[in-house]
């Protein structure tokens, strides 16, 4: 019982702390779903958008992350 509190608390601080970076995202100097090798072509009636860059760099910090909390809750 006392673990799925801690992991209540962590999901709690990180759910926050998305919210808050969330909240100040139009003032950030970098726009975060269109970044340099994301993939946007538009013409006409058809538009089409892969962010690749986006979609590397969340892996990347989400990896981080899980690899951090499975060191903290061994």
């Amino acid at each position: 019982m006392h673990e799925i509190g801690k992991v209540l608390v962590v999901l709690g601080i990180f759910l926050a702390l998305i919210g808050f970076l969330l909240l100040i995202s139009d003032k950030l100097p970098f726009n975060f779903g269109r970044l340099p090798g994301d993939i946007f072509y538009k013409k006409d009636n058809f538009t089409f958008y892969f962010p690749i860059t986006t979609s590397i760099i969340l892996s990347v910090i989400f990896s981080f992350l899980l690899y951090i909390f499975s060191r903290f809750f061994k």
